[in-house]
């Protein structure tokens, strides 16, 4: 096999014209660089150079394997300026798994700001429907991060969970409802309403659970939708009132009015998932920064 440091020192034979001035530009020894050529040419099996007056010139074995050192290291220079812009965020491709009402609020932000900064990045965005599905794939390498819903404190082999914005839920009552003329209202106020569900079972479902668990009731779910947009026509239609995470809102049906809730307020936790043992990368935590900006933004 030829030895493609060898090639690179025939190159410099030939482009100085002598062993002398390869050495001088190489910062070798004349007898390092004649060294260099005799085992390549034993590699080559044929004579690379010959001989002419104080100087040398290619043979056209010897023309052939200049001609492909040059490439060699037109590609070496492109792949280590490649590298260089892959190890400082420049490029890179990025996986990304996120859930419905965050693609809006937070992901679509985030890519805006990324590709502002770091045009030459590609990211993959994938939507999920099962929250714990992205955090496997975040855990076997198939993404570099997930977004998901999650209580605060929960722990998870080989991942690292990243705090990104607490989402409020917003209680969401018909119009005439009879605290529809607050600018708030408290969670035990509605403990005696009929309540049209907005999520599925799951970390979503079980933060409204546990914030009316404090004030000692349990919802009476007269309708389920599991749908933001489905959940506000039912309670614009009168069969009862609903709790929407803010970053689900949306568009307002018209039929509704939207007020804060306190003491307390149910949260969900969103959260940023990355591999624990993942290797430095400069993209992956730019888009981080990213996500950080869109889920501080008003």
């Amino acid at each position: 096999m030829l030895d493609v440091r060898r090639m690179q020192v025939l190159r410099a034979v030939v482009g100085n014209g002598s062993v002398t001035g390869a050495a001088a530009a190489l910062g070798y020894t004349p007898s390092a660089v004649s060294q260099q050529i005799a085992a390549l040419e034993k590699e080559a099996g044929a004579a690379l150079l010959e001989r002419v007056g104080r100087g040398v010139r290619p043979t056209a074995a010897g023309l052939l394997l200049t001609e492909h050192a040059e490439a060699i290291g037109r590609q070496v220079a492109e792949a280590e300026t490649a590298l260089a812009d892959l190890l400082a965020g420049r490029t890179g491709r990025l996986g990304v798994r996120y859930f419905a009402t965050a693609g809006a609020g937070l992901v679509a932000p985030a890519v805006a700001r990324l590709r502002e900064a770091h045009p030459g990045v590609r990211i993959e965005l994938k939507l999920t429907v099962d929250p714990e599905d992205p955090v496997a794939e975040v855990r076997e390498g198939r993404a570099d991060l997930a977004l998901l819903v999650t209580r605060e404190g929960r722990q998870d082999g080989g991942v690292r969970l990243l705090h990104l914005l607490d989402d409020p839920y917003l209680a969401v009552l018909p119009r005439g409802h009879r605290l529809a003329g607050r600018r708030s209202v408290r969670l035990a106020e509605l403990a005696e309403e009929a309540f049209v569900g907005s999520e599925w079972p799951g970390p979503c479902l079980d933060a409204q659970l546990d914030a009316c668990a404090v004030v000692g009731f349990r919802p009476r779910f007269m309708v389920q939708s599991e749908d933001y947009v489905t959940a506000q026509g039912f309670v614009a239609a009168g069969l009862g009132v609903s709790l929407v995470p803010r970053l689900g809102l949306g568009s307002r049906h018209p039929g509704v009015v939207v007020r804060e809730v306190r003491d307390p307020v149910p949260v969900r936790a969103i959260q940023a998932v990355v591999r624990e043992t993942a290797p430095p990368q400069p993209a992956l935590d730019a888009f981080i920064e990213a996500l950080k900006g869109a889920a501080g933004a008003p």
